[in-house]
């Protein structure tokens, strides 16, 4: 939606990687939610690898004219889309439930660091689009 208004590539894998990070707090509370559940099965968001897997892959269609070779190719990835997947080989209890509570916190609190990590570089990249409109004055 975002490269829509702005067209900064960057910009649009940061918002893909903050769906994710999202998505991924939801499946987890939803796995807290179901720690008693019997037979519940616990799920897991794992995007990381998928949206790298898209960069590469668009990369080689949407080439950049770079300067220098340290320059990074920007693709675009606007097909991307973030899935949810059942964890497997994790059943801990008699009942058949695969949430494990320390497992799930961990995850939670890793997932806390990497979306305010991420939100931080979208600021930044708001800040750095609102100094190229302002010319550098505000």
């Amino acid at each position: 939606m975002l490269d829509k208004v702005i067209g900064n590539q960057r910009i649009n894998v940061l918002e893909k990687a903050l769906d994710g990070a999202m998505l991924r707090q939801k499946v987890i509370a939803n796995n807290l939610a179901n720690v008693d559940t019997p037979g519940y099965k616990a799920m897991e968001v794992t995007f990381e690898e998928q949206l790298k897997n898209s960069m590469k892959e668009a990369g080689s269609e949407y080439n950049l004219k770079t300067t220098h070779p340290r320059h990074l190719q920007i693709p675009n990835i606007s097909s991307f889309q973030v899935g949810i997947n059942v964890a497997e080989g994790y059943t801990f209890r008699n009942d058949g439930n695969s949430v494990d509570i320390d497992r799930e916190m961990a995850r939670l609190s890793k997932n806390v660091v990497y979306y305010n990590a991420v939100s931080t570089s979208m600021s930044e990249e708001f800040k750095l689009l609102r100094m190229a409109i302002t010319e550098g004055r505000g």
